[in-house]
């Protein structure tokens, strides 16, 4: 595992360094690499070159490059890094939020506080080796992965999700169609979008009865006339997929 802290300041620098080693050294089950950047268009050009670390600490105000700048190109190249941010400032919290930060700690950084961080960081990682969706609540930013999703249903322009141990997820509301925000799912061989407002998981159909499926759940998602024959086509292949 690989961890970078980048902070224009030296002495945070160092104060960051210190922190991390001490964790290290706390959690010897832990095996990771620290890379330090002072400046922070070193590491940008770094990641650029498609260079990533497990683990970013990131200053957000310098005075090259901004640690929101830093997350937004780290975003383009991959989901799957924890990105922690240090501020002397709650003005960026937003922005930390749409870059999917798990952490956003105030300095002077307090000990205790950046060991859960860290703590969740590395579990995050860990659990980001499994394919994940990412859904946006009142309560903040919940992650599923894709097995535990049943099928999302669209309504009153909020997902729902439905996962298959009976529990739904609800997000805020969604200022993209609902085809931007599944694009993801739509994506992988185990999902179809069945409905303008449906998209399910193949894995949990039970059966197909004409215009509409039966989840395992017991739960009726409608087929659109118009995917009708496509939906039958690529369940019927999906299913032969799995007895060869």
């Amino acid at each position: 595992m690989n961890i970078t802290i980048c902070d224009d300041n030296i002495q945070d620098l160092t104060e960051l360094e210190i922190l991390l080693k001490k964790y290290k050294e706390l959690h010897s089950n832990i095996h990771f690499e620290i890379e330090t950047f002072l400046n922070p268009s070193i590491l940008y050009n770094k990641i650029q070159e498609n260079k990533l670390a497990d683990i970013y600490v990131l200053d957000i105000l310098m005075s090259e490059t901004t640690g929101i700048e830093l997350g937004n190109i780290i975003r383009t190249h991959d989901d799957k890094n924890a990105i922690i941010y240090t501020t002397s400032s709650d003005d960026f919290a937003l922005e930390a939020y749409h870059i999917h930060a798990i952490r956003y700690l105030l300095k002077p950084i307090q000990e205790n506080q950046f060991f859960e961080a860290m703590d969740y960081a590395v579990s995050y990682t860990k659990f980001k080796k499994v394919p994940i969706y990412s859904i946006k609540t009142k309560n903040g930013l919940i992650s599923v992965p894709y097995s535990n999703i049943e099928y999302i249903e669209n309504a009153s322009r909020m997902l729902h999700l439905h996962q298959t141990n009976g529990e739904t997820i609800t997000s805020i509301f969604i200022r993209k169609s609902f085809e931007d925000e599944v694009n993801e799912l739509s994506n992988n061989p185990y999902f179809i979008k069945v409905h303008k407002s449906f998209i399910v998981n193949m894995n949990f159909i039970q059966r197909l009865e004409g215009n509409h499926m039966v989840m395992r759940s017991g739960t009726i998602v409608p087929i659109s006339k118009k995917n009708t024959t496509n939906v039958k086509r690529q369940y019927l292949l999906f299913v032969s997929k799995q007895f060869t």
